[in-house]
């Protein structure tokens, strides 16, 4: 088996093997690849890495685990486990071991030693108002890679720089370390520290903490413990893999019988304070940049949640109407980003919510330009997608009236990092 000696001197050298490496990956029959600019490069090792077979891939994944019978027994019974993975001053991984074809599989991604700030992140000034809520619920959504984790911790920087509190951090794996400042942090990591969500959450209900950091909401009990700690005066920020604030709402709800359903929606509409939903885009000229739809707690919206959407009556309007108090949909965001051209047309109806609005909305920015007006939109709004995603024609006027009224953005764009 590999000493620890030898596996760092070889993530050594794959770090150092092309610029900006932002992950690491071993699979069985290829040589080790770095990934670096969204490409993956082949890194040869001689004499004993040329093409990775099973066993060194094994014996890699083995040196990783370090003996953590949980995560052994995880990988086992599950196929997969994640791990982090900590070289001295140099670096900190993310790592995923996973079995396909009956050999295992490793992917690591470098994770950032520096946390920024929510200025440095060109985040809103709204996500300052969330660091400093007393208690319920702020979830952040969105898919893999978009960046969750990189808003979370700036928002605990935040605290961290300006309370005197005890924050509680359960963690898949552990990926930024916050240093002692104003705050108290114990950052616990599933697999090394608890074995559950739920477990490690009831756990640090009795820890007397402020604030709570969950990983991911994965489950009922997850949530329904969540939803606790909010309701006994603690502040919990999580994660969930949704596409925006609507389906957020909708997935949590899912989680329950349908005989609890009304009772579960009236302790969410408590204790929800804010959802944040992102998305990464190509951006012109290469690179990524973060679209963000933010929505807060109003008394329409806690209504929306016990009662349900109807369709004059749904969360993506209520989101509209509401730019004054910082809230603001995908669309609106994306628009912005179009309007400052950081994105390109294509890339803006791709990621769009609502088709048919963002189209309109092109069309107002390009007549208030002067641009001439195109059809680039191909098959994108022939269906509409099924016309389910998108309100009747009457409904799509309030917010392209509003669009042409829109006052000039208030920023030019998100800055963050892919993460979680």
């Amino acid at each position: 088996m590999l000493h620890l000696f030898h596996l760092e001197f070889i993530l050594d050298k794959l770090m150092n093997s092309a610029p900006e490496v932002s992950d690491i990956n071993m699979t069985v029959g290829h040589p080790i690849q770095v990934e670096s600019g969204g490409q993956l490069i082949p890194v040869y090792f001689e004499p004993e890495i040329r093409q990775l077979t099973a066993y060194q891939t094994e014996t890699l994944a083995l040196s990783l685990l370090r003996g953590n019978k949980h995560l052994i027994g995880t990988l086992l019974d599950t196929g997969s486990c994640d791990l982090s993975f900590n070289m001295e001053n140099k670096a900190r991984f993310r790592v995923n071991i996973f079995s396909q074809q009956g050999r295992f599989s490793i992917v690591m991604r470098k994770l950032e030693s520096y946390i920024r700030s929510i200025e440095d992140l060109g985040l809103p000034e709204i996500f300052q108002n969330m660091a400093k809520e007393k208690n319920g619920i702020i979830l952040v959504t969105g898919a893999t890679g978009t960046g969750k984790t990189t808003s979370l911790a700036a928002i605990l920087d935040d605290i961290n720089r300006n309370q005197a509190v005890h924050v509680v951090t359960l963690e898949d794996p552990v990926e930024f370390v916050h240093p002692p400042k104003m705050s108290t942090f114990n950052q616990r990591e599933l697999g090394m520290d608890f074995r559950s969500f739920s477990e490690g959450l009831r756990s640090a209900l009795r820890q007397a903490p402020k604030v709570i950091l969950v990983g991911e909401m994965r489950d009922r009990e997850t949530v329904e413990m969540a939803l606790s700690a909010a309701e006994t005066g603690h502040l919990v920020f999580s994660t969930l893999h949704t596409v925006d604030a609507g389906t957020t709402v909708n997935r949590i709800v899912g989680l329950f019988d349908h005989e609890e359903e009304k009772l579960i929606r009236v302790r969410l509409a408590d204790s929800l304070r804010w959802v944040v939903s992102q998305r990464l885009l190509p951006k012109i000229g290469g690179g990524r940049i973060a679209a963000l739809e933010i929505m807060g707690s109003s008394l329409l919206i806690k209504d929306i949640i016990t009662n349900g959407e109807e369709q004059d009556k749904n969360f993506y309007n209520s989101i509209w109407g509401l730019t004054s108090m910082g809230w603001q949909t995908f669309d609106q965001h994306i628009l912005e980003l179009y309007r400052n051209k950081l994105i390109d047309e294509e890339v803006a109806l791709t990621y769009s919510s609502k088709k048919s609005i963002m189209s309109r909305g092109i069309d107002t920015i390009k007549a208030e330009t002067g641009e001439s007006i195109y059809a680039v939109r191909n098959l994108m709004l022939e269906s509409e997608e099924t016309q389910a995603l998108n309100p009747p024609e009457t409904e799509l006027q309030q917010p392209v009236q509003q669009l042409q009224s829109m006052q000039q953005p208030r920023s030019t764009g998100v800055k963050l990092q892919s993460s979680n």
